[in-house]
């Protein structure tokens, strides 16, 4: 029974940081139409805010909670209005000019913090169940990416600015007629993605360690998981995270954390050959 329950928090955790690293990357591809390559740059520049916070002795849940989304927002606010807002609607130029922004956001970092692991303690010790050993964090990044989640789907539900951004994305023509700034939409919309993915930079960082190229390691799964979901945001986010999270962490429990993340790769394969919409463009349509 013990090892059930260790086992089973494993699964979730699996699960859970599929879902965090995925979210912000579904609101801008979902949303905005934006294939973002540098989302997984987005989050470790919240990764390394976090770090330095730490090393400056800012408390440890203000450093992964708080300081990484706002100022990857404010970053991601920056780069819509002198990169992306000219881009809206060339999805290939889009691609290459992130693309391009990854790598120039790689080279400043490396230049800045050099090409080293730098480290963020774990502010919650092991719990024990039974007579096996469980990560308290991993319960704590569980509860993270739920309550992320619902926060997201909360603010595109029911206020006025998840609305006009719904309204925005699906006719932009009809919104501006009716007197809404688009172009603010825009911003924030983008500005919101990008902060979801400090967030989750943040609370990872003392899971994976901080390095300028481990970026590369995020984006690969976020898009694989954002694409298998399809075109409903929060929905696709939830199912196909949870698809490929327990395929993962399945094939990694039997065999070894390799194996895990090929057999992700082979599920997205199958699943999108199977599903080319995602999994909301064959079911929960209308959903958010």
């Amino acid at each position: 029974m013990d090892l059930a329950i260790v086992v089973g928090i494993d699964f979730i955790y699996a699960v859970a940081t599929l879902a965090l690293i995925s979210i912000g990357l579904a609101i801008v591809f979902g949303m905005m139409r934006i294939i973002n390559l540098a989302h997984g740059e987005f989050m470790v520049m919240g990764s390394y805010s976090a770090a330095v916070a730490v090393h400056h002795h800012v408390n440890i849940w203000i450093a992964i909670l708080i300081i990484p989304p706002v100022t990857v927002a404010i970053i991601g606010a920056a780069i819509e209005y002198l990169i992306v807002r000219r881009l809206y609607g060339r999805m290939v130029e889009t691609m290459l000019a992130t693309w391009g922004l990854s790598l120039f956001i790689v080279g400043i970092l490396t230049m800045i913090f050099g090409d080293i692991t730098e480290g963020v303690p774990t502010p919650l010790p092991g719990i024990t169940i039974g007579s096996y050993q469980a990560s308290g964090y991993s319960l704590f990044v569980i509860a993270v990416s739920i309550a992320t989640i619902a926060g997201v789907y909360l603010v595109l539900r029911n206020s006025r600015l998840g609305l006009l951004a719904r309204g925005t994305m699906q006719n932009a023509e009809m919104a501006a007629a009716l007197g809404v700034d688009t172009s603010r939409i825009y911003a924030v919309t983008f500005a919101f993605g990008a902060a979801l993915a400090g967030l989750a930079g943040g609370v990872l960082a003392p899971i994976s360690g901080v390095f300028p190229s481990i970026g590369g390691s995020y984006i690969g799964r976020a898009f694989i998981t954002v694409i298998g979901g399809g075109p409903a945001a929060l929905v696709g986010t939830i199912s196909a995270s949870s698809l490929f999270g327990f395929i993962n962490q399945l094939a990694a429990f039997a065999t070894n954390p390799v194996y895990g993340e090929v057999a992700l790769l082979v599920a997205a394969i199958i699943l999108i050959r199977l599903l080319p919409q995602g999994i909301t463009g064959r079911f929960f349509r209308g959903s958010l």
